[in-house]
């Protein structure tokens, strides 16, 4: 048990969130999501989670493995083309995952997701979390553009509202 992790995670409150996502940065996030769609047939969230539960910390849980049981439960797994992408921050360990459905991964090496991890962390440690949360989308649009072009007639599969855990 980390003791340092365990008090981050217990003085990162719902207002730490609010105030690192204000709705004019929310409403941002969920326009250049939209935008990203209209540029593949992929599906791109966005889900921000300030702390995990105490429960949580003290099972270990990393923001990798919270970021595949949020995959999960926002079911963007489940598109036709399995080509979802969450983008999950952990708040309180500063932490960004990008968690690809099986469609993309095939595809796309995972040192290029690492790559956009670290940019939007930069805009992080600056205070800059809707810029780079943009940035990282117009990353991911950028790969699954070239991967999954966008083709006529194609429907958003899952919504592009930004998710507050």
């Amino acid at each position: 048990m980390d003791i340092k992790r365990l008090l981050r995670h217990l003085f990162v409150t719902s207002w730490h969130v609010r105030r690192a996502f204000p709705p004019h940065n929310l409403r941002a996030i969920e326009t250049a999501v939209l935008n990203s769609h209209r540029a593949h047939i992929g599906q791109v969230r966005f889900a921000v989670e300030g702390a995990l539960h105490v429960s949580a910390l003290l099972e270990g849980t990393s923001a990798r493995q919270r970021a595949i049981e949020v995959f999960s439960s926002l079911r963007v797994w489940d598109t036709e083309h399995n080509n979802g992408v969450l983008i999950y921050l952990l708040l309180a360990d500063h932490d960004v995952e990008i968690v690809a459905d099986r469609g993309v991964n095939a595809k796309v090496q995972r040192a290029e997701w690492e790559n956009i991890c670290r940019s939007m962390e930069a805009d992080f440690r600056h205070g800059r979390y809707g810029a780079g949360v943009i940035r990282g989308v117009e990353q991911i649009t950028d790969l699954l553009a070239a991967h999954f072009p966008a083709s006529a007639g194609k429907t958003n599969e899952l919504s592009g509202k930004a998710v507050l855990l």
